[in-house]
This record gives structure tokens, C-alpha cells and sequence, in this order.
């Protein structure tokens, strides 16, 4: 039987702005356990409301604990999470089996030489939303209402130990800072695995978001998740890929977004032949005639393109 465990956000579970395979694991699980964790919003002290009834209890302690080895970026990290049995080279399956907000607010931001459009909007502007838990919407600083559709922008294993400290803004093969918002409840996504252990960690909470989150931010929240992680030894692969029930979802990234598009494309190409055994040939043909690519984000310097097929069609 799996085992249930809790992560909670505190100033011992989190780290801030990087990832590094030398960060201790804060909990350890067995291959198939099933894990709750609480992951607060990207950003920074300055992205609180001031109503400060509105704040997590644990939010503002959590911050100031961790400003002054603060990484580069602003991704508010909980884990890392060692799973039993995960070696260099396995790959960890992860069950997303929830995520809900988790705090009545979200903020959006536009900053200078940042986001898809850096020459039109070159200021900084912080918006506000109000995040209604109960009928699962958030209303806008100008009074229009929109639902919520919450996923975790940044979901990861550590990187490979020889990279040393790196950032939280680029995906890379690692997964990381992906923002594909198909990777919501429900959804399976596989990692690979570069250390002992994995060392999963997830942050980066979206209340919602279009693909491209083209102004830089989401609507930036708490979110609670809720994990099944399995090292799988049957499986070698060297990029994020995910599931659903409907659709296999093949993910590319890259600063080019035609080099990343094409590594959707070919990703797409494998797993077809992989659950068919139809030839290359015949797989680039379907994909052709039914897999979307969409943009995922364009503002994370790594660029990503998610493909979609549906399972009918395999």
C-alpha cells in the first residue's frame, strides 16, 4: 500500500530562485508514495497585497528566511522530495492528482525588458486578483470575472550535479520552469532523472494562464498539489514528455521556437511509433494530420511548444 505524506511550505522545506542536485531532500518517499505539498507564488515581499489578512500565515517568514541566499530568479521551490530507488537515468513518473488554490489572491506583473513584447510595454505594473476558492474564480483588478484552471508552472527533478547552481527561469531536460498549463490535475508527466533520488520538486503555483504567458507572469498563487511519484526503470527517455486519459503531449524547448517546435515534432514522432508500431514515416504523417503544437510559454529564454494527439488515434 502507497504511503500518504504532507510537505508543507515552511522555511526548512523550500529554497529559493535556483536549482542544485547538492540540496538536501526534506523528505524521503517510496517508489509509488503518494505526496500533498504546498508551494507558494513566485515573487517577491513586495507582491503582497496590502491587506495583509489575504497573506498565508506562513508566506511572509518563509520569504524572509530565504532573502539573503536567495537564487537568481523568483521561483519559490517546496522539496526537494528523494524517492527510493530513483538512479541516474530511470525516469520519474508523476501523478498529478490535484492542485487547488490555496489563498483568496494572485498577482500578475509586466516587466521592463521582459515578456513577449519588451519594446511596447516597457514599465512595471502589478495587478492584483481576487481569487473566489469557493465558486473557483479569480476577479480581475478591472471587475471582470474568469475561471480558475490551476497548475504548477515548475515542476522538476534536480539537474545533473556537474551543472552546479542554475536558475529557475529556462525548462530544460530536467523539466523545470515548462508553464504548460496541459500539466494540470489528471495529467501524467515523465521526468527524467539525473540524480540519486530524483530530488522532485514542484512551485511556481498558476491559478490560470493562456499558452505563450505572454506578459511574463501567470496569475501567480498558492497552490496545493497533490503527487504519486514512481521511479520507473523501465523507461529511458531524454526529455519531459506527459499524459492524460485523451492525449499524449510530447514538449520542446528551446531559445528558437522553430528548433523547439521541432523537438515537440520529433518527441510526437517517437512516442507514436513507440505505442503503435507504426514506422517514422507513418507516424510523421499522423502527426501531421491530428496532433496540434501549440505555443506553451515565450518569455522563460528556453521557448516551448507542446504537441497533442488524441489516444483515439493511435
Amino acid at each position: 500500500m502507497a504511503t500518504e505524506h504532507h510537505l508543507n511550505a515552511t522555511p526548512e522545506t523550500v529554497f529559493w530562485g535556483y536549482f542544485d542536485a547538492a540540496t538536501p531532500p526534506v523528505l524521503r518517499v517510496a517508489s509509488g508514495d503518494v505526496v500533498t505539498i504546498e508551494a507558494l507564488p513566485a515573487g517577491d515581499l513586495d507582491d503582497l497585497p496590502a491587506d495583509a489578512s489575504l497573506v498565508l500565515p506562513e508566506h511572509r517568514p518563509v520569504l524572509d528566511a530565504h532573502l539573503a541566499k536567495k537564487g537568481p530568479t523568483a521561483h519559490v521551490m517546496t522539496g526537494p522530495v528523494h524517492v527510493e530507488g530513483a538512479e541516474p537515468g530511470d525516469v520519474l513518473q508523476v501523478d498529478i492528482l490535484a492542485s487547488a488554490p490555496r489563498q483568496p489572491w494572485g498577482v500578475t506583473k509586466i516587466r521592463p525588458l521582459r515578456g513577449t513584447l519588451p519594446e511596447d510595454f516597457d514599465t512595471f505594473e502589478r495587478f492584483h486578483s481576487r481569487i473566489d476558492l469557493d465558486r473557483h474564480t479569480a476577479r480581475l483588478p478591472w471587475g471582470k470575472e474568469i475561471p480558475l484552471d490551476p497548475f504548477f508552472g515548475v515542476i522538476a527533478t534536480a539537474p545533473p550535479p556537474h551543472w552546479g547552481r542554475i536558475g529557475t527561469n529556462e525548462p530544460r531536460a530536467f523539466g523545470g520552469n515548462m508553464d504548460n498549463k496541459e500539466l494540470r490535475a489528471g495529467a501524467t508527466l515523465y521526468l527524467p532523472v539525473f540524480t540519486e533520488g530524483a530530488l522532485f520538486s514542484v512551485g511556481d503555483g498558476h491559478g490560470c494562464q493562456g499558452d505563450g504567458e505572454v506578459c511574463i507572469t501567470a496569475l501567480e498563487t498558492a497552490l496545493t498539489g497533490r503527487f504519486r511519484l514512481t521511479a520507473r526503470k523501465d523507461m529511458r527517455i531524454e526529455r519531459p514528455f506527459a499524459e492524460t486519459a485523451d492525449h499524449l503531449i510530447s514538449m520542446g524547448f528551446d531559445e528558437d521556437l522553430d528548433d523547439a517546435a521541432k523537438t515537440a515534432v520529433r518527441d510526437m514522432v517517437r512516442l507514436i511509433v513507440e505505442r503503435t508500431g507504426l514506422r517514422r514515416e507513418e507516424a510523421y504523417v499522423l502527426a501531421s494530420l491530428a496532433a496540434d503544437f501549440r505555443v506553451t510559454q515565450l518569455v522563460d529564454g528556453n521557448k516551448g511548444i507542446h504537441g497533442l494527439l488524441a489516444k483515439t488515434l493511435l
